[in-house]
């Protein structure tokens, strides 16, 4: 016979409503991750940054498609029930923590996400912007696209108007879009940046301003949370701030891949190549990484003299430290400019008598008259191959011979899923044993596509 408490704790468990049994039986909220429809992720791009944020949008459609499929063989086999009844499950669970009524889609199936946020851009006669969001993005996690390098064409007022943009005017937009994005009341909001605009003002000398640690203080002082962006020029830049968070990504996995598919990394003739003492952390970890020897090219320069293109550099003299006759050199800088010091030094490699230059920068501005500059040098045996990402967008670079386009998008895409769910970034930024994986698999395939060695009579 039950007590009179018992009945009582009976009864108080048939009045609970329909959704409190729902919690019960569910997980709570915060440790729900959402595979169907992560509703609270959303990529806006600013004008000039469209062509890398639809690129990192159709990545992140293959990661949560992925996840979501790993995710539900992974229970099925658990539990030892069917894939589609785990389907259902997730998507039930989807549909009861959504503010929405339900989400659309069939519940026996994926449903992908809509990560893209729509816009309008509006450019006045008088030089003045103006960004419209077009879709909800209260409450979301936004992550805003900005190419500050892009020289393309832009359009605005709904396409009927283009206009190619400086440094100052992309800026500009950025400040614009994050503003609308705080007044529709977005919850987070992260820049990403692959190129961080006047990262080479980073140092005082004499009366001139830190511009790139005042930008950033800029865009702290708007409310935005994190800085996204790809091999900054300086970390010392990061030290300007007070809670925004900079995420310096690194694009060497990238570019050790396009760089085994045009030479042998394990050729013992290949060594690496600083550029210039302050690439020096960069080019040594490639040569640790690849197991080669590192070189430095150290330049003495006339810093009362400012370039203007690549046949004007301020240089005045070099050294060679290390051995680069009859080598392949392999060389890796964070920026391409005009690049005038780059071809001087490959001038030099190749008087010093290198068979080969190749050279990796994860940031391929190429100003003024680069790339016609760079064909020359190209036709007259300077260099083999530039790698460079798709950090920066440049039409004519694409139809150069010399020139092969590393895809960073992938990288980026991770990130912000794994920043979105607040998961650990370190196995995205440490990539050693993911690039000592590449280099083994590119050095066996290598050996197997080599010839056999007929059998010489002794």
């Amino acid at each position: 016979m039950l007590s009179q408490s018992s009945c009582g704790k009976r009864l108080a468990l048939t009045k609970k409503p329909a959704k409190s049994i729902l919690a019960e039986l569910l997980p709570p909220k915060a440790h729900v991750m959402n595979y169907s429809d992560p509703t609270k992720l959303g990529l806006l791009a600013c004008p000039g940054g469209e062509r890398f944020a639809e690129q990192v949008v159709r990545r992140l459609s293959t990661i949560y498609r992925h996840r979501f499929e790993r995710k539900v063989q992974v229970m099925a086999d658990r539990y030892h029930i069917s894939k589609e009844l785990v389907t259902r499950k997730i998507n039930f669970s989807n549909d009861v923590y959504s503010s929405m009524l339900c989400l659309p889609g069939n519940v026996n199936e994926y449903r992908a996400p809509r990560f893209k946020v729509n816009a309008r851009y509006t450019w006045f006669p008088n030089g003045e912007v103006k960004t419209e969001i077009l879709d909800s993005v209260r409450g979301k996690d936004l992550y805003i696209f900005q190419d500050v390098e892009n020289r393309q064409p832009c359009k605005f007022n709904e396409g009927r108007d283009e206009r190619s943009l400086s440094v100052n005017d992309h800026i500009m937009n950025v400040l614009v879009t994050v503003d609308a994005a705080i007044q529709a009341g977005a919850e987070r909001i992260t820049l990403v940046m692959p190129a961080y605009p006047y990262s080479r003002q980073h140092k005082k000398k004499g009366r001139e301003g830190l511009t790139a640690a005042r930008l950033g203080q800029i865009f702290e002082n708007y409310g935005i949370s994190r800085i996204i962006t790809l091999d900054i020029h300086s970390r010392e830049i990061e030290n300007c701030f007070n809670k925004l968070r900079l995420e310096n990504l690194h694009a060497s996995y990238q570019v050790i891949e396009k760089l085994a598919g045009i030479v042998d990394v394990g050729d013992e003739n290949l060594v690496v190549l600083s550029p210039d003492t302050g690439a020096v952390d960069r080019n040594k970890f490639y040569a640790s990484t690849l197991q080669k020897p590192l070189a430095l090219l150290y330049k003495e320069r006339d810093y009362s003299k400012v370039t203007k293109d690549a046949n004007d550099s301020n240089i005045t003299a070099m050294k060679l430290l290390g051995d680069v006759r009859g080598k392949i050199v392999f060389m890796a800088d964070d920026m391409l400019g005009t690049g005038g010091t780059l071809l001087k030094g490959m001038r030099y490699l190749r008087d010093e008598g290198a068979t080969k230059v190749i050279c990796a920068v994860s940031l391929p501005l190429f100003s003024a008259s680069a790339i016609d500059d760079f064909d020359k040098a190209y036709r007259e045996g300077l260099f083999y191959r530039i790698i460079g990402t798709n950090a920066v967008h440049h039409n004519e670079l694409l139809k150069k011979e010399w020139y092969i386009e590393a895809d960073v998008t992938t990288l980026f895409a991770q990130i912000i899923s794994l920043l979105h769910h607040n998961r650990s970034l370190s196995p995205m930024l440490d990539n050693r044993d993911i690039i000592a994986k590449k280099i083994q698999k590119s050095m066996a395939a290598h050996q197997t596509s080599q010839p056999a060695q007929p059998n010489l009579p002794l």
